[in-house]
């Protein structure tokens, strides 16, 4: 992804805080991550679902892009339920 900017939502930030998420670990899911979902339906930019392991652990983190100024919206950032996703952090269980 070619971004000039990112931007962390406020929602984002308290997640990150409240998950002992830290911003480099949001970055490195950025840059090295893979998409495992996208929503372009969504406003006011599309989104998706990216994953990466950094650290040796699943991270999911939800962005949305701006294509027009190329500005990263980090929206959320989790670690996946291993009860509802495959130890990869890539697909989900069937229930």
């Amino acid at each position: 992804m070619d971004f000039t900017e990112v931007f962390f939502t406020g929602h984002a930030i308290q997640r990150m805080f409240e998950r002992g998420i830290s911003k480099e670990d949001v970055m490195s899911v950025l840059t090295d991550g893979e998409t495992i979902a996208e929503y372009p339906e969504d406003r006011p930019f599309p989104s998706c679902l990216m994953v990466s392991s950094p650290g040796g652990r699943p991270l999911h983190v939800v962005i949305a892009f701006d294509r027009a100024s190329r500005i990263c919206h980090i929206l959320t950032a989790y670690y996946p339920d291993p009860d509802k996703w495959t130890p990869d952090g890539k697909l989900r269980r069937r229930p």
